[in-house]
């Protein structure tokens, strides 16, 4: 369901403190829709609408991956990158108790736990992101150098995506 008001999320007040300029777009969340149901149903560029994923290491340490939305993130790559053995995405309820956030709303601002966020290096390229705003339902619009901005010391840019995704 679409929401109605803009209820004023950790990740959107992480990026008021950094005085990062964004918008917020709305739309109708529906459970295992991605990135791709965000993009169709706001006429949004789905390479450039982000996937926020929580994973974890294999000592359980948890981090975040920010991946183009057709696009899916190499584990091996990123663990070759994050120097370990193995990575995964986390159980749905492991990666809200990192975050915060429920899945399908994680956001990379404002997370629970303070996480590196591992960042596909072409996303800067782009012109503007769509990304999630710590709500089901919520975006917003921002410049990617706005990722830095309000992830002070966090960031680190990786090239781990593989091939675009199924549509």
């Amino acid at each position: 369901m679409k929401p109605t008001t803009v209820p004023m999320t950790t990740a959107l007040r992480a990026l008021n403190a950094a005085k990062v300029d964004y918008t917020v777009r709305c739309y109708d969340f529906t459970p295992h829709g991605g990135t791709i149901q965000a993009a169709t149903e706001l006429g949004l560029d789905h390479h450039a609408t982000i996937k926020t994923i929580i994973l974890e290491d294999e000592t359980k340490k948890p981090f975040v991956c920010l991946m183009h939305g057709d696009c899916e993130i190499s584990t091996k790559n990123l663990a070759r990158v994050r120097g370990c053995k193995t990575v995964a995405p986390c159980a749905p309820e492991t990666a809200d108790r990192h975050s915060g956030y429920h899945v399908g709303g994680t956001s990379p601002f404002g997370t629970r736990k303070r996480m590196t966020v591992y960042v596909q290096k072409t996303i800067y390229d782009l012109p503007e992101i769509y990304i999630n705003a710590g709500h089901r339902g919520i975006l917003v619009i921002l410049k990617p150098a706005a990722l830095d901005a309000a992830l002070p010391g966090l960031t680190v840019p990786v090239d781990v995506a593989i091939a675009a995704a199924r549509p």
